[in-house]
């Protein structure tokens, strides 16, 4: 069944009404909420690269201690990310993305109490579980909602909250990281906000619809949708009616002048949804997109990690005061900020595996550059290309990725990939120490660059989902 409302013919099904909608008020409250947890989020990342550069002062810690401070952090993200993407499709997008915010805000505040390097290694790890499942929850939930033409630039323009909670993690690393001998610790206890705002997200986010309806509760879905719906200006008589009695909704409205569908067939119960596994993942039609998913999940987390959790402590130990190191990392950061605001236009026009690719290759370049860079200004301008390409493929990699899969594999997809990519996030801050000792800055980015080349290739064995409905 069709109707016809202002804005033209529109399927009865609510997952093709909400395709049809522009973007709306509701559209941008779910972005600015969601966006909010994902700035979070990147705000604790960042906060950890600038303790890491004081505790190397404050402590006296040793280079290895200081990579397992960081690592321990993408332990849990790996753990979370799977664990999270598995939740997501068996309870809820919203109720995981409300319950990852708490969990690495309470574990972000106490980690400002810790009284030794182990007591922080282990606070990390905890942290590490909330932060690694939040980010392929969210950009589900985004995805699930956006109107195809605009998915891509919404889940981009999701991403983009990334720079935007590093800056601020920037601005608190040269505010008040150097402080005083305990200026780590307060930057941490700032950490603790997500836990506050994970009761605004339980309480304000809408759930998927597309994840109700796969779990029978027809009722919600259909509320959820007549709300978009509202906010885009669509009067009651604009919306099909619901067949009263039914509690379901307009999927089981009949079309005017057909034979009203039998009872035993109206009455009959949605057949249960089958619990996700990620072995499906694996499935004839989708392991070639999965392992190349894979291949790129690891290697862009491998070499972004790897450079942006070492910088502030990679300029400081180049000679420059711990101050200005943080100066020049602020300033590298705000560089992501157009990088997202490239990737998310040219998303709709190019397509999101040549955006990703193109941005990959870019950031190969930029760390070729960071590799031979010799005076102060030439390391900023090579972070800066680095910030502006690295962050720009990010936004294009979480766009395609919730894509790739089905409704019920969908949490479970994204979450895998993210999952895989944090254990190259683990490996890489333990792989910049011996790197240095073996050739130093140049040897080191000369490796990431050759990463990002293999992301690149990677990128471009991936199927092309630009404008597409997602796949039910």
């Amino acid at each position: 069944m069709t109707t016809t409302t202002e804005t033209g013919p529109r399927s009865t099904t609510r997952t093709a009404r909400l395709d049809a909608l522009p973007f709306t008020r509701e559209h941008r409250r779910l972005l600015l909420g969601s966006g909010a947890g994902w700035a979070f989020d990147a705000m604790d990342v960042g906060l950890i690269s600038f303790v890491l550069a004081q505790l190397a002062v404050t402590w006296n810690a040793s280079p290895a201690e200081l990579s397992w401070i960081a690592s321990a952090g993408f332990v849990g993200m790996a753990l979370g990310a799977s664990i999270g993407g598995l939740l997501a499709d068996r309870v809820g997008r919203r109720q995981v993305f409300a319950l990852t915010l708490l969990v690495y805000g309470l574990a972000t505040g106490a980690s400002a109490l810790s009284w030794s390097i182990g007591s922080l290694i282990v606070w990390r790890f905890v942290v590490g579980l909330g932060l690694g499942a939040e980010l392929p929850v969210a950009s589900t939930l985004v995805s699930e909602f956006a109107p195809p033409r605009i998915r891509g630039r919404m889940v981009v323009a999701l991403e983009a909250f990334w720079a935007v909670g590093w800056t601020v993690a920037a601005l608190i690393g040269f505010l008040v990281v150097p402080s005083g001998a305990n200026g780590w610790r307060w930057a941490l206890a700032l950490g603790a906000l997500p836990a506050l705002y994970a009761v605004v997200v339980r309480r304000g986010l809408p759930e998927s619809v597309r994840f109700l309806e796969a779990r029978g509760r027809h009722a919600e879905a259909e509320a959820t949708v007549r709300r978009f719906e509202t906010s885009a200006g669509l009067l009651p008589d604009d919306v099909p009616p619901v067949r009263p009695g039914s509690g379901l909704g307009t999927d089981d409205a009949p079309a005017p002048g057909s034979p009203p569908a039998p009872a035993a067939a109206a009455a009959a119960p949605d057949p249960a949804p089958t619990a996700p596994r990620l072995r499906d993942l694996w499935s004839p039609v989708l392991r070639d997109r999965t392992l190349a998913l894979w291949v790129v999940w690891l290697t862009v987390n491998f070499a972004y990690y790897g450079a942006f959790i070492w910088l502030p402590t990679l300029l400081y130990a180049s000679g420059m005061s711990l101050v200005r190191s943080f100066g020049f990392t602020l300033v590298i950061t705000l560089a992501q900020l157009p990088g997202y605001a490239v990737s998310a236009l040219l998303v709709e026009r190019w397509g999101r595996r040549p955006t990703l690719a193109a941005f990959l290759l870019g950031a190969a370049g930029a760390a070729g550059l960071f590799a031979i860079a010799g005076s102060p200004t030439q390391v900023l301008l090579a972070g800066m290309l680095l910030s502006f390409f690295n962050l720009g493929a990010w936004g294009a990699l979480y766009a395609i990725t919730p894509e790739l899969y089905p409704t019920r594999l969908r949490g479970t997809g994204s979450g895998s990939a993210a999952g895989v990519g944090r254990i190259a996030s683990i490996l890489a801050p333990l792989a910049v120490p011996p790197l240095r000792e073996l050739g130093g800055t140049p040897l080191l980015f000369a490796v990431f660059a050759a990463v990002f080349v293999v992301a690149a290739l990677g990128a471009l064995r991936l199927p092309e989902r630009r404008g597409l409905v997602l796949e039910e």
